[in-house]
């Protein structure tokens, strides 16, 4: 496995890459925080089995060249790449009254623009590899929709699209597409109400064991997309 994961640095993305990395694989991670990368890499180079290679590379998803450049780079210290998890993600959490342009431009760039960055510099490293993966962690917000999160719907909704357009158009390059659609997840990335307890929601590390379900998954079919939500509601 030669992977690169966006947004690796902590939460969800950094689970995936423990999980990666615990299994032999090469990774590696981007976030936009240069400090938190270099924890996360020390952190993970600690768990890792042998055989496992860590990277990291502080980038912003929103940046287009230097996407192009984690990956290219990616792909020649690994000898290729296979794996592309697409994680990256913000939220705003505000009604569309009071939205400032900055802040509908920083969600809909980071989650679904750096999205299409990020693909679109990977297909042609997956397509010489002979084929692979490529997952994109989205939202149950991307089809149940709520109030006071008009640009994180619409850019998880979107998501969603653009990853099943995708996975149409690579399939027969043995590319396989899988959009994964959590519901809370009880991580520092809070939607609005979620603060308090949050026992009953899944953890980065559910998110991370369908990942790999995913990536073992048997050549002959794909599960094109993967709603996962807590087993039980927030206690009244």
């Amino acid at each position: 496995m030669r992977a690169l994961v966006t947004g690796g640095s902590k939460g969800i993305g950094l689970a995936i890459a423990e999980a990666m990395v615990a299994t032999g694989g090469k990774v590696t991670i981007t976030g936009r925080d240069p400090m938190r990368v270099r924890t996360a890499v020390t952190a993970l180079v600690k768990s890792a089995a042998p055989g496992a290679d860590v990277r990291g590379v502080a980038v912003d998803a929103r940046d287009r060249y230097g996407m192009d450049a984690a990956i290219d780079e990616t792909a020649a210290a690994f000898g290729g790449l296979d794996t592309l998890i697409n994680n990256a993600g913000v939220g705003v959490f505000t009604d569309v009254e009071n939205m400032t342009d900055e802040q509908w431009s920083r969600v809909i760039d980071t989650n679904l623009t750096g999205v299409f960055y990020a693909t679109r510099a990977a297909i042609p490293h997956l397509k010489y590899a002979g084929g692979g993966w490529i997952i994109n962690i989205a939202s149950l917000a991307g089809r149940n929709y709520f109030a006071n999160a008009a640009a994180y719907c619409a850019s998880k909704a979107g998501l969603v699209a653009f990853s099943e357009a995708v996975m149409l158009e690579v399939r027969s390059d043995n590319i396989r597409v899988s959009c994964v659609m959590p519901g809370s997840v009880a991580t520092d990335f809070d939607g609005p109400g979620e603060k308090g307890d949050d026992s009953w929601k899944l953890t980065g590390e559910d998110i991370a064991e369908v990942v790999m379900d995913l990536l073992r998954h048997p050549s002959r079919s794909l599960p094109s997309k993967v709603e996962i939500r807590p087993a039980r509601t927030k206690a009244k």
